[in-house]
């Protein structure tokens, strides 16, 4: 699979300077991890899962969670396993070429054995297991079923921890709550492929809920959470990991207090006018916001309840080509000893030494993503993902 793969070749050769590449299951972590992009979620009690699974994969979706734990009610769980294995077993009848990374969000550490053995054979279509309210007390024993099912099965199975905890809002108890998770995560590394941010939850310790013309950083609350899982847990130091954005909440908007946040001229541009009206009518405008907030604030990916939210966060992750010259520059070897240069754009300074890491996150979003080429922009991007 690929991003934008669901395109067809022409138009990527168009669109792109560097096509973003080919990855599967089994790729190093690194790069499946850079890669997840928009997740999509699905109740697990879907009656023709299978075949909303392989519809996605037409739509670009890569990664996808089936969900056994707040988007199904308790008497549901039961009804929602069964289902699972029935649907993964038609999947894996199929024989499918391309299907998304696959996880189950389970809500207690013992459905992680008992699905494994119960999916048999399928399980190869499985990449892992999403953890809700994460803690380190709570969070241990997921990682240890986790590993004891990759062990019994011989299947590789990463972890992906929700942090969504009042632990994690309240501000005495927010240190100490962060630095047991890190314990957690960094005891099992190379079990855990990102950590995904619960912002509904942080919102309902407080009665609260973001309207669809404000960000999650619009919330000082949350933003201040966010700002010190990044702080804490998302270092490019080597220690750190992946943290995807919240999830947005909203696909149509009945009625707007505020102007809309989505400038004429890039779609007049692109001859784009109508999306640019589709998008704002569909609550598309705050999305597009929040996620460029995300990914200055250190977040790669988003959390996802609805298809049409796909697209647009992978079109704002392409790299752009002005980007990439400038982390081409940054990281060419002779340029170790440190040093500022004029960016080839010339219209900014590049200083090689601090915006190193920046550079090589750039470069490896660029390998996932793709590296836009030079006139094309996320208007272009998003229409060609739309039109196929």
């Amino acid at each position: 699979m690929r991003h934008f793969g669901h395109i067809a070749p022409e138009v990527r050769q168009r669109l792109f300077h560097q096509e973003p590449c080919e990855f599967t299951p089994g790729s190093p972590a690194r790069v499946l991890s850079a890669a997840l992009g928009a997740t999509l979620y699905s109740p697990a009690t879907r009656p023709r899962l299978a075949d909303d699974i392989v519809k996605q994969v037409g739509r670009g979706v890569v990664s996808m969670v089936l969900c056994l734990e707040d988007s199904i009610g308790d008497e549901d769980v039961e009804h929602g396993e069964e289902n699972l294995v029935r649907q993964f077993a038609d999947l894996d009848g199929r024989n499918p070429a391309d299907l998304p990374l696959l996880f189950i969000r389970v809500r207690t550490p013992e459905q992680i054995p008992d699905l494994v053995r119960r999916l048999g054979p399928s399980v190869r279509l499985l990449s892992g297991f999403v953890f809700p309210k994460f803690t380190e007390e709570r969070g241990i024993p997921f990682l240890e079923a986790l590993a004891g099912a990759e062990a019994a099965s011989g299947h590789r199975l990463f972890g992906m921890p929700v942090l969504e905890t009042p632990e994690l809002m309240y501000r005495e108890s927010r240190v100490d709550a962060l630095e047991g998770i890190a314990r957690a995560v960094d005891k099992y590394r190379d079990r855990v492929l990102a950590l995904r941010l619960g912002v509904t939850d942080f919102c309902s310790s407080y009665g609260l809920r973001r309207a669809p013309d404000m960000t999650a950083y619009d919330v000082q609350i949350v933003a201040s959470v966010i700002a010190d899982v990044v702080n804490m847990l998302g270092r490019a130091d080597g220690t750190g990991f992946t943290v995807t954005g919240p999830v947005w909440e909203y696909f149509r908007v009945q009625e707007r207090m505020f102007k809309p946040q989505l400038r004429r001229s890039p779609f007049l541009e692109g001859q784009a006018e109508e999306l640019r009206e589709a998008l704002i009518e569909h609550a598309m405008d705050g999305l597009l916001r929040e996620i460029t907030l995300d990914q200055a604030n250190g977040l790669l990916g988003k959390t996802c309840i609805h298809p049409s939210h796909v697209l647009p966060v992978h079109a704002l992750s392409v790299v752009s080509h002005e980007e990439f010259s400038d982390a081409v520059d940054i990281l060419r070897p002779e340029r170790g000893g440190g040093g500022v240069l004029r960016s080839q754009y010339t219209n900014k300074m590049n200083e090689v030494k601090p915006h190193r890491a920046w550079a090589e996150r750039t470069m490896l979003r660029a390998e996932v993503f793709g590296v836009a080429n030079e006139d094309i922009g996320f208007v272009e991007l998003l229409a060609a993902g739309i039109t196929g």
